[in-house]
């Protein structure tokens, strides 16, 4: 019990930072077009850079990382297209992501003219005082527009529908080494909030798991895929994870160990929700970069 005990101690002290999220494209004619279509919207209309591509024929899939800086210091999304599939399901649990910008007004009006579909025009948030804008990328994943200052990372956020927000608040917490940043309760909307990260929300990425009254199960989809975070150690906090599930739920989908094709050292696990992260060793990564 007590070496489990200091397992548990593990993660908080670890060298832990949200490296990207991973989703699902589809692409109907050659790989080419995913590379044209689908980063042109990312670069043209959001702002984003595209860092990097690679393809891994032995697993059957290709990728495109975007983001608005660096991989080794910024949060950025890879799209992902598996040989084949033109189309996902995204399903009712996964929300949106946020990127932050000066002028929604101005971005949304971008959005527009490059042809994008606006879901909701700019306006105050329910219940609060921040302007806010939805739009949806062309595979239809939704993106809330929040205007704010400055900020060294403009992807700002990833909600995830959860049954029981307690329970998900102590998994990542305790799976993860997370802190709760902050909790927002709206009962005359029906729903509660909770800001999960490792820094505060205008430095970095926050993971948002929203609770929505008596909705305990959502679908999952198959588009939206997984968060990657970085661990100086993928077999030790593979130990954490087992922990956690036994007494929180959730499970290990790959033991900790290097992926063919890349030798990249990951693990990676199912939350209570069924919601997927990945561990991904941070000195791999950094050599992936090269």
């Amino acid at each position: 019990m007590a070496e489990a005990s200091d397992l548990l101690e593990w993660p908080k002290k670890d060298n832990r930072r949200f490296l990207h999220v991973v989703y699902r494209v589809g692409v109907i004619l050659h790989f080419k077009i995913f590379f044209i279509c689908l980063t042109r919207f990312y670069t043209e209309v959001f702002g984003m850079k595209l860092l990097r591509k690679r393809d891994i024929p032995e697993e059957k899939y290709s990728n495109a990382f975007l983001g608005f800086g660096p991989e080794t210091s910024n949060f950025v999304v890879e799209l992902t297209y598996n040989y084949g599939v033109s189309s996902y399901d995204i399903g009712t649990g996964f929300g949106h992501f946020a990127i932050s910008t000066q002028d929604v007004s101005k971005l949304v009006e971008n959005v527009r003219a490059k042809g994008g579909n606006v879901t909701r025009e700019p306006g105050p948030v329910k219940g609060g005082g921040s302007v806010i804008a939805f739009v949806k990328d062309p595979d239809g994943y939704t993106f809330e527009l929040i205007q704010r200052g400055p900020t060294p990372e403009p992807f700002c956020q990833v909600m995830l529908r959860v049954g029981d927000l307690d329970r998900a608040i102590k998994f990542y917490e305790k799976a993860l080494g997370m802190r709760l940043l902050r909790k927002i309760e709206r009962p005359e909307y029906k729903y509660t909030i909770g800001m999960m990260g490792y820094a505060e929300e205008y430095e970095s990425i926050v993971l948002e798991l929203t609770y929505n009254y008596d909705v305990t199960e959502y679908t999952k989809g198959n588009a939206y895929a997984q968060i990657a975070i970085g661990t100086d150690d993928v077999y030790k906090s593979g130990e954490v994870i087992k922990i956690v599930n036994q007494e929180l739920g959730g499970k290990i989908t790959r033991e900790a160990g290097p992926l063919p094709g890349l030798g990249t050292k990951i693990v990676s696990f199912l939350d209570p929700d069924g919601w997927k992260t990945v561990l991904v060793d941070n000195k791999d990564f950094l050599k992936e970069l090269e």
